[in-house]
């Protein structure tokens, strides 16, 4: 089972970005399809982005698309979550997850670390 930890949330004003990280342990990381989820007060947990084992696919939010980008480094057993313009909208607390499976399917992620806070000030 890998293990994972986020890092580089943050409080930042509306239109500034951040640089999320997460170190994963604990497994062969060029294995899993990795992805970011997000959970906003009150609401559900859901998708932001996911990448494929090999980098070779990435699915988007509609609510993300052009504003924030997912990358890994297998070398480094590290996939990251580059977000640019942020909106009040994009405050949550945002997890990373893994999936041994090639499919970006959100329901295949299973495991998880304990997130990072990201709030967005207007």
């Amino acid at each position: 089972q890998v293990q994972l930890v986020e890092s580089g949330g943050g409080l930042v004003q509306a239109g500034a970005s951040l640089r999320l990280s997460c170190a994963a342990s604990g497994g062969t990381f060029s294995k899993y399809s990795m992805g970011w989820f997000r959970q906003a007060p009150g609401k559900e947990r859901a998708l932001v982005a996911t990448i494929r084992w090999d980098g070779g696919n990435m699915l988007y939010a509609d609510s993300v698309k052009g504003r924030f980008t997912i990358s890994r480094d297998n070398a480094k057993n590290t996939v990251s979550l580059q977000m640019i313009n942020l909106k009040p909208e994009d405050t949550a607390v945002y997890y990373c997850a893994a999936s041994s499976s090639s499919y970006l399917r959100p329901e295949l992620f299973s495991s998880w670390g304990q997130g990072t806070q990201v709030t967005v000030s207007s």
